[in-house]
């Protein structure tokens, strides 16, 4: 079914509970690919109910960037859930999210806030206040649903370790699944935003994929010192490739690594044309 205020998803959040049963949440913005219905799959087999929520939310985009463009394709989504076997697609407006005219600044908002020194890099690095605005709507979903479990795709990696580390904090009794990368034929992390590039960007973002798997092949030979693995990424970068990021963390804590080990994720930021894509990978196994 399809809901769109609070108050439903509550009623029916409240019935099913009375039953004793277990609700899985999937939180997308939308554009629903086979990366999202891999997160849905598993709900729907470990949970006896699912909700997936479609919400573009205004307040983790910031300035410049594509709230105001980014694919809205809410009835195409919903068929998809619910062919999945998703029980409830929450799809709420701003207005219903945060209030009637929702200024959506600090000033007048109340935001979740995550540890400086996670936001402080990687993503949060160039998009100031980006995981302000994730935390803060994560955290209402979580309130709205009441989810027993919830599911985020490791492709937004960053994103998974600070919820996880929100969920801890604040004390909240959600457990959260992290759910592999799931990719196109050729490797390429499939993404929501893919589809903003063009046929040759298309080519040419396969160069996050290239740089990470090539990384991985190295590290496997034994290269174990994150510089020498980094400089192999220059074989790969061409003049139509713009670096953002590529460097080597703690996938609990994000901490930076100066020697590779099993502990490590492997992430990397690249604009193709005025795409900006992420991926990452782990050395682990």
């Amino acid at each position: 079914m399809l809901l769109h205020t609070i108050a439903e998803v509550r009623e029916q959040i409240r019935i099913w509970k009375k039953q004793g049963l277990t609700v899985g949440l999937v939180p997308t913005m939308g554009a629903l690919h086979e990366g999202h219905l891999s997160l849905i799959k598993k709900s729907v087999e470990k949970c006896d109910k699912t909700v997936v929520s479609v919400f573009v939310n205004p307040i983790q985009f910031c300035p410049g960037e594509d709230f105001e463009k980014y694919p809205r394709t809410l009835d195409a989504d919903r068929e998809m859930a619910e062919s999945a076997g998703v029980d409830i697609v929450f799809a709420p407006s701003a207005a219903e999210m945060y209030g009637e005219g929702h200024i959506m600044s600090n000033d007048f908002l109340t935001y979740v806030i995550p540890p400086f020194f996670y936001v402080n890099k990687l993503c949060g690095k160039s998009r100031t206040g980006h995981f302000d605005g994730v935390c803060t709507v994560v955290n209402k979903l979580f309130n709205i649903v009441q989810p027993d479990f919830a599911f985020f795709g490791e492709k937004d990696r960053q994103q998974l370790i600070i919820i996880k580390k929100m969920v801890k904090d604040l004390s909240i009794p959600t457990e959260i699944i992290p759910c592999p990368i799931v990719r196109e034929a050729d490797g390429l992390a499939m993404s929501s935003r893919n589809k903003y590039l063009n046929e040759q960007e298309r080519k040419d973002a396969l160069v996050l994929k290239n740089i990470l798997f090539n990384i991985k092949s190295c590290y496997n030979s034994g290269i174990k010192d994150t510089e020498a693995l980094a400089e192999t990424a220059f074989n790969f970068l061409k003049s139509c490739h713009s670096l953002e990021y590529l460097e080597f963390r703690d996938k609990n804590d994000l901490e930076l690594k100066k020697t590779a080990d099993k502990d490590t994720i492997v992430f990397i930021a690249v604009k193709i044309g005025n795409v900006r894509l992420i991926d990452n990978i782990s050395l682990e196994n």
